[in-house]
């Protein structure tokens, strides 16, 4: 014999508590804040070596500024720069690491250097940077 049941008896089942039970595991979370405080660190440990960079390029900025038509010297320029950095906390830069051209009557200020970041145990990141009162 044919037994016939309704369609609807079929697909009309009820979930279950699991099927309806939505949200992030303990594991999930734990994950989740691991990556957070990883890149939290990370970024605690570069953003000031980028915050110094900014600093050196307003200071040449300042000093082509300061300097254009005035007939200033090379000497006047690193002396510039020494009280700029003195301001601004500048410590990877030295007024002697300054390659100082001139192009026409205004002169070229540019520097590049490389700052290492230890990060944990034995590893660490190295940026090199480069500014130049040309760009």
């Amino acid at each position: 014999p044919i037994r016939l049941f309704p369609m609807k008896a079929l697909f009309d089942r009820r979930p279950t508590m699991r099927n309806r039970q939505q949200g992030i595991t303990l594991m999930g979370l734990i994950a989740g804040a691991a990556v957070l405080i990883f890149a939290a660190i990370l970024a605690m440990k570069l953003v000031p070596s980028y915050i110094e960079f900014v600093a050196v390029k307003k200071a040449m900025a300042g000093i082509a500024v300061d300097t254009r038509g005035r007939g200033a010297s090379v000497a006047d320029i690193r002396r510039l720069f020494e009280n700029r950095s003195a301001v601004d906390d500048i410590k990877s830069v030295k007024p002697s690491d300054l390659e100082i051209s001139k192009e026409g009557n205004d002169y070229v200020v540019a520097a590049a250097w490389r700052r290492e970041i230890p990060l944990f145990a034995n590893i660490g990141v190295y940026i090199d940077f480069t500014a130049s009162t040309r760009d």
